[in-house]
């Protein structure tokens, strides 16, 4: 069999996300109507992925789904925008990860009510491992730690970068950390590393683990990094919100696709940025992936 090449060899999370706009989040036992319900997948690697693919980047997602309808659409979705799913594993009788998100639009609100996949984590044994030596980047969340770890050790020894997404600092992701090249971390990440609401120095302490480049994303505040020993500090692009779901996923997308194109590291967050704005004007992490032709970069 030949091994499949892919530029971005992704492992992590995958969804299907049920989301509407609301006027205000509503107070307990009363009713709330919504408007503008759309269906489409989700998850953080899995996201960042489709956008690389749409931007020409070619990409293999190795996730978990379970064998129900959620499942077969969150296969479709991934499909359709061309991402090689081989590495796709899906448990039997079991349920996917499914979401359903309301967005306050305006305020930048939105509610995720979630539930895991029910299936057994992806273990390191399933994943083609020999995948990664052919691609140009290792994107992972850290969702499945025994396989993530394994991928970064393989990228590691392959001399192929590690790009690591960290949502929530979970048990295993500053092990991650350590493995990874480049590390992008949400503000709640960040604070509970640190234990406030210190950017800065949660950037210094994920440093000190070995990566070249690590940033903080702080939604409507822009974000912060450091690369080497040089702070990079970034307001968002003005933007009026409808929803802010997939906009970490989206930034990585495009800090990625930077990496790929070779630019400067403070161009990669840039690009990364404007995108992740540009995801916030319509409903969903995939519906306003923009075109990368539509970026005009300030002061270029």
């Amino acid at each position: 069999m030949l091994t499949k090449k892919s530029d971005v060899f992704g492992i992590g999370q995958c969804s299907l996300d049920y989301l509407g706009t609301i006027d205000a989040f509503p107070a307990a036992n009363l009713k709330c109507e919504f408007n503008n319900m759309t269906i489409q997948g989700g998850g953080v690697v899995a996201t960042a992925l489709v956008a690389l693919t749409r931007w020409g980047v070619s990409s293999s997602f190795f996730g978990v789904i379970g064998d129900d309808f959620i499942g077969d659409a969150i296969k479709h979705s991934l499909v359709e925008e061309g991402v090689d799913i081989s590495g796709l594993i899906c448990r039997t009788n079991a349920s996917s990860q499914f979401a359903f998100i309301v967005a306050e639009p305006g305020i930048g609100h939105r509610t995720i009510f979630w539930q895991r996949p029910s299936g057994a984590p992806l273990k390191a044994d399933e994943v083609d491992l020999s995948q990664i030596s052919h691609a140009k980047i290792v994107h992972t969340d850290g969702l499945f730690m025994e396989a993530s770890i394994e991928a970064c050790k393989t990228a590691n020894e392959a001399g192929v970068p590690v790009v690591l997404d960290g949502g929530t600092l979970r048990e295993g992701m500053l092990d991650i950390a350590r493995l990874a090249d480049h590390v992008i971390v949400s503000e709640p990440f960040a604070r509970s590393l640190v234990g406030k609401d210190a950017p800065i120095e949660a950037c210094h302490r994920l440093a000190e683990l070995g990566a070249s480049l690590v940033g903080v994303t702080l939604g409507a505040r822009g974000y912060v990094a450091l690369h080497k020993e040089t702070l990079i500090q970034r307001p968002a692009y003005p933007v009026k919100p409808v929803d802010t779901t997939g906009c970490g996923d989206i930034f990585h997308a495009g800090y990625i696709y930077g990496l790929l194109q070779k630019w400067p590291i403070e161009k990669c967050l840039d690009f990364g940025a404007w995108a992740a704005a540009q995801i916030t004007l319509k409903l969903g992490g995939r519906t306003g992936i923009p075109n990368c032709e539509d970026w005009e970069r300030p002061g270029a």
